[in-house]
């Protein structure tokens, strides 16, 4: 898709990965509304777009795990800038911990890391699909493709958001609808110095991706993102080794679990 001119909505986008997209997407050509509940930060970042590129980007803040939110945030789209043709469900949660995470920690991290990419979707694919043409943008996770250690329900929840995609592409792809899934590993933003601050098994999760591949800046994953955009690629890979690994992990499930192992071990000790 060129994306010149388009309407673009981003989530989780007071900085990091989504403030970055945002940027990447303003700088060619197209009118973003910036997402997130940080409404002071997320400002900022819309105000600095807008002083680079007037008239190209306004904020929204809220809490996009609730559909009455998503719903807002699209009329306001709608009303800044006109018909949404681009929405990256970029905003996201740790979801940090193992068996003892909690009921609410669960429930959030679905909420936000899943459902606010259902929701979106239920607002916006049908109408793309009239119009023959819409692009919906998951960011998951390496971790949704393989497993990320101490962070079940991060990984649970990523998992789920990859299958939506997949879903997505394969019910309205012949309609029209693009989709792409981005899944990087360690990316240098909040959530990964919030792993590495966090419980010892968290912690050692981040260790773990960062031993199993580079840490890449939020421009970077914006680079891959954009360059996905334009081919309509499903799987943008920001750490291309993480293909490898996938293809691993299909042709022999046993011996993959088993290095996971040896790599927990490792990180744990």
């Amino acid at each position: 898709m060129d994306v010149q001119g388009k309407v673009a909505v981003v989530t989780g986008a007071a900085g990091g990965i989504g403030a970055a997209v945002g940027t990447r997407l303003a700088d060619a050509g197209a009118r973003v509304v910036f997402a997130d509940r940080d409404g002071s930060r997320v400002q900022a970042t819309a105000d600095d777009v807008s002083a680079r590129f007037p008239g190209r980007a306004v904020a929204f803040t809220g809490d996009v795990s609730a559909e009455a939110t998503i719903r807002a945030l699209i009329a306001q789209a709608e009303e800044a800038f006109g018909p949404v043709d681009i929405f990256h469900a970029n905003a996201a949660v740790g979801g940090l911990g193992g068996l003892d995470a909690t009921e609410e920690l669960w429930d959030q991290t679905w909420q936000v890391n899943t459902m606010a990419h259902v929701r979106a979707a239920r607002l916006l694919v049908d109408g793309w699909a009239e119009r023959g043409e819409g692009y919906f943008v998951s960011t998951a996770s390496a971790a949704g493709l393989l497993t990320q250690l101490g962070a079940v329900p991060y990984t649970v929840t990523k998992h789920a958001a990859v299958a939506f995609a997949e879903w997505l592409s394969v019910t309205y792809g012949d309609r029209g609808v693009r989709v792409s899934c981005v899944c990087p590993q360690a990316v240098d933003t909040q959530m990964l110095a919030d792993a590495h601050a966090a419980a010892a098994q968290a912690a050692s999760g981040a260790r773990a991706i960062e031993a199993s591949g580079a840490v890449v800046s939020p421009e970077q994953v914006a680079d891959a993102v954009m360059r996905g955009i334009d081919q309509e690629h499903f799987l943008i890979l920001p750490h291309p080794e993480v293909a490898g690994y996938v293809r691993r992990r299909a042709g022999d499930r046993d011996r993959w679990l088993a290095g996971m192992r040896r790599l927990q071990a490792k990180v744990t000790a």
